[in-house]
């Protein structure tokens, strides 16, 4: 493994490792780069540096995205095992030259004395993502621009652009200009104040600007007359604009875990009941799960190397110029680290959190820090197993619990929830919740002729049309399954239920049973889900064997949600470029360089070099025995509602993968038979009911379990009596029922904890 390992370091032409160090090195190889880094080995310092020695003008660098660059697998992994050095410490930047309209990538030594740069390769003719820097600069120097202002004020009457008008940058690809010009279609909305929901007032007008020259390629006004008039009608939600009363009839709903949380951290490293792993955060894909493993009876066994969100694709189904081009990636155009929100204390997370901050870089190389930018929290998960023997009327009965790990990112209207979501049981979700404001544009005359109906979305305000869309979310796993390696030699396997044909075999036509095929390569491990027969594929390990079955042990991938076809023809550009989104799921052999679905940069030169997966897994490389990473998508068709309208209510996808013969058997069985002791059987002993004087019955402790009782009627622990004038029965009150009710200590919800820093 440690030759194969050379091999690839060589053929990545990494570098070698000079003497030199930081003053403190990270505690794991794989921590993203923190703000002392940034400082203490600048990258942005050496960036420039090298520049300058290119007789380059050092302040033309743009710094699009910076990342510690994650060292090859097997290197990291023989560290961890204490049988490698650590692998060298370096920073991977993406530099803009602004005024060259270029994009170079460099890697910075962080341990040389001084960091320098190592390589410095310029990527002819591609473009950079649209980091949020970029985005509030292009709407500032399009307000500034003459001609933009001039058309602003003689078809719509807006003089004050500033105040007035929003602008929303999109990528339109290389059909305006040339491919050395960085051309947005720029969508546009009024706004009568900074809090006021523009997307209520769209304007019909898009601009092709390229924001590098400040030079206007194409102005589309697709309204005819009647665009002059924009939308009108209000949709506010911003606390200050709603204009109704708030609710009363909620009650306080609080998580509180008294006797603090189940989990531990150190550094990056999480362990909760059986599960640790390596938290890591990027600013292409934002949360990264890093090295996750399962003790099982006190052995380590990995389950994956590696866990991270790599790709979404937003395609709109108008194909009326200019809507044609309306197709975002979220991730390669913008960059989901960079956009992630700094969670709120008390509304995003509920309960006893721990936060993570995220350290990026802006566009001047300087460290900005996302204060809790990621919040990790147990949830209670409903039951874990459960039975009732009805024979003598025992029951046993187990509460699971999960461990959500979550960061929520703003890509202009729209907001995304990430989860990844840890059970007690092995099982591990993903989950991706969709809330924000729907993407709208103004009415084209023919559909104000057809009184006021979109034809491809929803009326959503008079004016208003919410565009039929769709939305796919590709999920990298790189799997281990049991093997130290990180999993080097792996199998995938579909497995269907099929029906028994009548026969011998089958006289009553009952029998169904399963079939299970190997994917041998890359042409034959791209797949759609069957619910129909029951598809799931199962990832396993053929060289550690389950002692109960004899087969080997693995882990299923269970579509969830379930997750439509791409809908764009194949030869659209949709199609072409979000090739990935037109399976649910593709197995690809481990490269590192394999990591960005839909290509590395939002634009290339030649379109067939920036493909991504459509274009590794022409390679038809094996997969059976191969070290195995799996692309998983999910997805909806977002027919848009009026009760979208004017914010969204959160739509959750998910998928899960599930232990399969990994375990001899249920991993809960130690779970605790104890009964939650805040639990209140509200008829009893709950309080008030709504609107009323509370249902207490005469008893609220049994026998055998110790509860809280009210009403204040006289109070023993004995079945069929029980009240006091507000309390819980204690331990003591068996022996002495007359103080059966102790006064409760007062439990305030849990303070959140400060941030540790990604």
């Amino acid at each position: 493994m440690q030759q194969a390992a050379a091999v690839l370091v060589e053929e990545l032409g990494l570098p070698s490792r000079p003497e030199g160090g930081l003053a403190r090195l990270p505690e794991h190889p794989l921590d993203p780069l923190c703000a002392l880094e940034y400082e203490q080995a600048s990258v942005a310092r050496a960036c420039k540096e090298h520049a300058a020695s290119l007789g380059l003008d050092p302040d033309i660098l743009r710094f699009n995205g910076v990342n510690a660059q994650e060292p090859v697998k097997y290197e990291v992994l023989a560290f961890l095992r204490g049988e490698g050095l650590r692998p060298r410490r370096t920073a991977m930047a993406i530099l803009e030259l602004f005024a060259q309209n270029a994009v170079v990538e460099a890697v910075i030594d962080l341990e040389a004395h001084p960091p320098c740069v190592t390589a410095w390769k310029q990527m002819d003719g591609v473009q950079a993502a649209l980091t949020p820097d970029d985005v509030l600069e292009c709407e500032a120097v399009l307000k500034r621009n003459p001609r933009f202002r001039a058309i602003m004020a003689q078809r719509y009457g807006i003089s004050d652009v500033d105040t007035e008008l929003a602008v929303d940058p999109w990528y339109s690809g290389f059909r305006y200009g040339s491919p050395e010009g960085r051309v947005l279609q720029c969508l546009l909305y009024k706004r009568s104040s900074p809090d006021d929901n523009h997307y209520a007032h769209p304007l019909d007008c898009i601009i092709m600007y390229d924001f590098h020259t400040d030079k206007i390629h194409d102005i589309v006004f697709h309204g005819g007359e009647q665009g002059r008039n924009i939308p009108t009608q209000d949709a506010n939600f911003h606390r200050s604009l709603v204009d109704r009363p708030w609710r009363t009839s909620l009650k306080p709903l609080d998580v509180v875990q008294p006797e603090g949380p189940s989990w531990s951290v150190e550094g990056n490293v999480v362990t909760w009941e059986g599960w640790q792993f390596h938290l890591g955060f990027s600013w292409r894909e934002g949360l990264i799960i890093n090295d996750l493993k399962f003790c099982d009876q006190g052995r380590m066994r990995p389950v994956m190397y590696r866990g991270a969100l790599a790709e979404i694709i937003v395609p709109y189904g108008e194909p009326r110029p200019p809507f044609e081009l309306k197709c975002a990636y979220d991730i390669v155009d913008y960059g989901l680290g960079l956009c992630a929100n700094p969670l709120e204390v008390g509304c995003d997370c509920l309960g006893l959190i721990k936060y993570f901050d995220a350290v990026v870089s802006d566009s001047r190389g300087r460290p900005h820090t996302i204060r809790r930018a990621v919040c990790m929290k147990e949830e209670d998960a409903g039951m874990a197993w459960k039975h009732y023997e009805y024979r003598n009327g025992h029951t046993e009965v187990r509460r699971n619990r999960r461990l959500a790990l979550k960061f929520i990112a703003t890509i202009a209207n729209y907001e995304y929830q990430f989860s990844w979501i840890l059970h007690l049981d092995g099982t591990i979700g993903f989950e991706a919740g969709l809330t924000g404001i729907v993407s709208t544009h103004a009415l084209f005359p023919e559909e104000h002729a057809a009184g006021g109906q979109p034809q491809w979305g929803t009326l959503v305000s008079p004016g208003v049309n919410a565009h039929i869309h769709q939305h796919f979310f590709q999920v990298r796993m790189d799997m281990a399954v049991d093997d130290p390696d990180g999993g080097a030699c792996l199998q995938v396997v579909e497995v269907e239920a099929d029906p028994m044909p009548l026969g011998p075999g089958n006289p009553h036509g009952v029998g169904f049973d399963i079939t299970q095929r190997v994917l041998q390569r890359e042409s034959e491990a791209q797949r759609m889900c069957a619910p129909e027969r029951s598809r799931v594929w199962k990832i396993q390990n053929p060289r550690v064997l389950s002692p109960v079955t004899g087969k080997p042990v693995a882990w299923k991938l269970m579509p969830g949600t379930p997750c439509p076809p791409l809908l764009a023809h194949p030869t659209s550009s949709h199609a072409t470029r979000g090739a990935f989104a037109t399976k649910h799921l593709v197995v690809t052999p481990y490269h590192p360089k394999e990591m960005n679905p839909a290509g590395d940069y939002p634009l290339h030169p030649d379109p067939e070099q920036n493909r991504g997966i459509a274009q590794w897994v022409q390679a038809d490389r094996n997969l059976d025995g191969a070290d195995c990473v799996l692309w998983y998508t999910l997805g909806l068709t977002h027919v848009v509602r009026t009760e979208d309208w004017p914010v969204m209510p959160v739509e959750v996808l998910n998928f899960h993968l599930k232990p399969w013969d990994f375990f001899t058997q249920n991993p809960t069985l130690d779970l605790p038979p104890i009964p939650n002791k805040r639990t209140i059987d509200f008829d009893r002993g709950g309080g008030a009911k709504a609107g009323g004087s509370g249902g207490l019955a005469a008893s609220c402790c049994a026998a055998t379990t110790l509860g809280c009782c009210g009403g204040g009627a006289a109070c023993t622990c004995q079945p069929g009596a029980c009240a006091c004038a507000g309390g819980e029965c204690s331990s003591a009150s068996r022996a002495a029922p007359a103080s059966c009710c102790a006064k409760p200590a007062t439990t305030e919800p849990a303070a959140a904890q400060p941030s540790s820093r990604l």
